[in-house]
């Protein structure tokens, strides 16, 4: 009988694994979990640690939007 207890713990403890596990999964999967996590990236790319703006990535961003609009209006004008 003591081996019967000892197999029954054991698969306990490895359904409690494995829901943990399954949990962490759902959270990691989550629409919302996912958005948070790219809205922090993005910030982080941005905006340094200590708070202040990181210009040189915002003017290179600016810089290829400008290009970009440059583009299609320029293409457009063609027409």
């Amino acid at each position: 009988m003591s081996e019967l207890s000892s197999l029954e713990r054991d698969i306990e403890e490895t359904r409690e694994r494995l829901a943990g596990t399954i949990d962490a999964l759902v959270h990691r999967t989550s629409p919302k979990t996912i958005v948070s996590r790219e809205v922090a990236s993005v910030k982080g790319y941005f905006v340094a640690p200590d708070g202040t703006p990181r210009t040189d990535n915002i003017l290179k961003v600016a810089g290829v939007v400008a290009a970009v609009v440059a583009v299609f209006v320029g293409l457009r004008r063609l027409r």
